[in-house]
């Protein structure tokens, strides 16, 4: 594990900005922060969250992903490849970066040869593959079972193999209290809000004192809506915290590495296949750190140099008795450790695959973004936008 505090790089009394959810119930309710009391030291202590889990796995994988693209590291990977379709611009989804990693939908919807991936010899063994026997997962996707994976798009309505993380990082703020957050706008351009505007759905806007051939449907609108205009100063309470420092807990539980079978492989192999992936773990947050904490904006922390326990950069090895070891780890070593397992790991017969698997999107998923896209660039009423969640969503993810 490794537990170190943070701080906002400008310093304390920084405000800082957390992760906004929306409000919950009718008469949409302001976003707010998440908080929550935690005890530490022996006190019930107001805390806020900075970077969830789940988030925090995201933006790991997010770090190896930029490690392997500089060409520092290699990691078997299954890629769709939109190259060569109307929407080649959304470039290439991984493993490491599809929201549902090696089960998502977009790998789903994808062809290896041809074939429909989930039809594949290759998708049938991942498909297959379970706590039991991981040695699919292992070959050509072994960050589904660092971040853990959940083939919930498989047959049986969701009951596929689920594989828990073992890793859990997450950042929280301590001693938080509750700002606020500021808005306004000038127009450079003077536009006055009793100017009305006249818009039909799907079409430019009109003057409305201008307005030839517009529908009964047409809406009159303020500029404001067509983002015209000045924005009155506001303000909106709770939004930005200040802390009295920011807590990143960083946890790779060999307990859960050890639930991970690899069929007929001896012990002996399945111990290096554990030993591979633990380096994986220990290497994302060491390509993290390298990276920064530059979560969102007005969100950028940095490692406390003076915070006292334990030192800065540390990892603790704890022991099956709790007795606790410091080890101290840095990237170039962890990625030398990580090609010297992995070799070790193949000797014994659980080889990876070193060369990405590519995927083609199916013709239906790049029509589905093409769609995506021509909704998001029309103006849709208050009213239709409902509608648009699924594609909405089915575009974000890519």
């Amino acid at each position: 594990r490794r537990v170190r505090r943070l701080h906002p790089v400008g310093g304390a009394g920084d405000k800082i900005f957390p992760p906004t959810f929306p409000g919950e119930g009718r008469n949409n309710p302001p976003p707010r922060h998440v908080f929550e009391e935690r005890r530490i030291g022996g006190e019930t202590v107001a805390c806020v969250l900075i970077d969830s889990v789940q988030s925090q796995a995201n933006r790991l994988e997010e770090a190896l992903d930029a490690a392997i693209t500089r060409g520092e590291i290699a990691l078997p990977r299954i890629v769709v490849d939109f190259a060569g379709t109307p929407v080649a611009d959304v470039g290439t989804v991984s493993t490491l970066t599809a929201p549902h990693r090696v089960f998502d939908a977009i790998l789903r919807d994808a062809r290896l040869d041809g074939t429909l991936f989930r039809q594949s010899a290759l998708g049938q063994a991942l498909v297959k593959a379970s706590v039991r026997d991981a040695t699919a997962l292992f070959r050509h996707a072994p960050t589904a079972l660092v971040f853990g994976a959940w083939n919930s798009t498989g047959e049986g309505g969701g009951l596929g193999a689920k594989f828990a993380r073992t890793v859990v990082s997450e950042i929280i703020g301590v001693d938080a209290i509750a700002g606020a957050r500021t808005g306004s706008r000038v127009d450079p351009l003077g536009i006055r809000a009793g100017v009305k505007i006249l818009k039909d759905e799907g079409q430019d806007w009109q003057l409305a004192d201008d307005a030839k051939g517009a529908s009964k449907k047409a809406k009159l609108l303020k500029p404001s809506e067509i983002n015209h205009g000045n924005i009155a100063p506001s303000v909106t309470d709770g939004l930005g915290v200040t802390v009295d420092y920011a807590l990143h807990t960083w946890v790779l539980s060999f307990a859960g590495l050890r639930r991970l079978q690899f069929g007929s492989a001896t012990p002996s192999a399945s111990s290096k296949a554990r030993t591979v992936l633990a380096l994986v773990a220990l290497l994302a947050t060491l390509e993290q750190d390298a990276s920064g904490y530059a979560l969102r904006s007005r969100c950028d922390l940095v490692p406390d140099a003076d915070a006292p326990e334990p030192p800065r950069g540390a990892f603790e090895l704890v022991g099956a008795d709790g007795t606790r070891t410091t080890v101290s780890l840095d990237r170039i070593t962890v990625r030398a450790l990580l090609t010297e397992a992995a070799a070790a790991a193949a000797a014994s017969g659980l080889a990876w695959e070193a060369v990405p698997v590519r995927l083609t999107p199916d013709d239906r998923l790049v029509k589905l973004v093409e769609k995506s896209r021509e909704l998001a660039l029309t103006d849709v009423v208050a009213g239709d936008e409902e509608k648009l969640v699924p594609l909405g969503l089915a575009c974000a993810f890519l």
